[in-house]
């Protein structure tokens, strides 16, 4: 009887070391690996020759980083997408591609069933799965974290002794690390708790503010269309200008996030993070649509930004939305032309200037001295009309801001009364 072959997201690290061994034991099948180059440094480091020492039959490391940074990096910077106003979502973009890395492996391997190695109260199982149902709904979907015997990762790190499997995290470094070009997710450990500081050691590509230089380091983005196209008049790549940007950004101490954050599956999770490039492109990318953007084109984008970063970090990202968010977005960005300079400086990013062909900004108009252009007598009748449906209200209905200041004193009364 021929085996059954077995997909499995594999990243190297714990949880998806112990699965490929655990498939093997449980299923008595093949297990491919399948693992997404993000443009992550450490955690690649010798990942087929692990796999293929934990037992897997074939390995997969696809180059993704060009694709990950065109296809889902952009057009999530292009909508100006933090989720909870803070998180670039570096994770959150990286899964449905290599979901679809995944999918592509297990068709081509003529695999029926694929594995995840995501938790039962993660956001990350929803990811999966939901970008799997959408790209092969005939897929079957394994998660063994939530159905096998092991209760912590200290008795995952067991597992793996027992078996020879090798791994970074020990009992003594338990941190879970997430890793690729647009940020990392550090967690588990000491970090579970939301008073303790962060120590030293969990953070993996920044260096403390306080030991970041004492000189401010500048840098000048050119962006097109919304997206950076060169870092200090270099045309570069998008990989290369994210990754450039997350050195010279993590030396001068920015980038690092420590957020409790609402996750999917209703639990509230501390979360630390890394991100120095996003941080950088989010911020200059911003001060840039200030310049270009018409007024209400930006405060409706800002709307459309929080459904967008939902939509992310929901897992929704092969879904009709998508596409139809896209086509708003992508009109807003074609004005969104021009050069941003910024001054990095122990953790903070600050704007030093910014131009563009594009700007709506006119000195004429917005100038307090003799070459004021702006018709300050056209106010008059412009105050008369915007105060006036208000105007009307209250002719109306005059004591209606008495019968509240009326109604509050009543409520005070009653209330000292209540704690006498």
């Amino acid at each position: 009887m021929k085996k059954q072959r077995i997909a499995v997201a594999y990243s190297g690290g714990l949880d998806t070391s112990v699965i490929v061994k655990w498939l093997q034991e449980k299923y008595d099948a093949d297990v491919i690996t399948v693992t997404g180059n993000l443009g992550q440094k450490k955690e690649l480091t010798g990942v087929p020759d692990k796999a293929y020492k934990t037992g897997a039959k074939k390995v997969y490391v696809q180059d993704l980083r060009d694709e990950y940074v065109e296809e889902y990096i952009f057009p999530a910077l292009k909508a100006g997408a933090l989720y909870e106003h803070t998180y670039p979502m570096a994770t959150s973009l990286g899964r449905p591609l290599l979901a679809k890395s995944l999918v592509e492996v297990a068709k081509r391997e003529r695999c029926t069933v694929v594995a995840h190695g995501c938790t039962g109260k993660g956001n990350d199982q929803v990811r999966f799965e939901a970008a799997i149902a959408a790209l092969a709904p005939d897929l079957k979907v394994l998660a063994p974290l939530r159905d096998w015997e092991f209760k912590s990762r200290e008795e995952e790190i067991a597992y793996c002794e027992k078996h020879d499997i090798p791994v970074s995290a020990t009992k003594k470094n338990p941190y879970s690390i997430d890793e690729n070009v647009w940020g990392t997710a550090i967690e588990c450990g000491i970090l579970e708790d939301p008073m303790v500081e962060p120590p030293a050691d969990a953070y993996q590509c920044t260096v403390s503010p306080q030991d970041a230089p004492d000189k401010p380091t500048s840098v000048t983005i050119e962006f097109k269309l919304g997206v950076p196209v060169a870092l200090d008049g270099k045309k570069m790549s998008g990989f290369d200008i994210i990754d450039r940007l997350n050195q010279i950004a993590g030396a001068n101490g920015v980038g690092r996030i420590d957020l409790i954050e609402n996750r999917l599956v209703g639990i509230k999770s501390r979360e630390v993070y890394e991100a120095p490039a996003a941080v950088v492109l989010h911020f200059a990318h911003l001060e840039l649509e200030r310049l270009t953007l018409d007024k209400e084109v930006a405060h409706y984008k800002s709307k459309i930004a929080q459904d967008y970063a939902t939509m992310i970090y929901n897992g929704l990202w092969f879904t009709p939305l998508r596409p139809a968010l896209d086509a708003f977005v992508n009109e807003t960005q074609k004005t969104v032309n021009g050069i941003v300079k910024l001054k990095l400086y122990k953790g903070n990013v600050d704007i030093a200037g910014r131009m563009s062909p594009n700007s709506l900004y006119d000195t004429k108009l917005a100038t307090y001295t003799v070459e004021d252009t702006f018709d300050h007598k056209a106010s008059e009748g412009y105050i008369k009309i915007f105060s006036l449906p208000a105007k009307t209200f209250y002719r109306v209905n005059p004591n209606s801001f008495a019968k509240k200041r009326a109604l509050k004193r009543k409520l005070k009364k009653a209330t000292s009364r209540v704690q006498r």
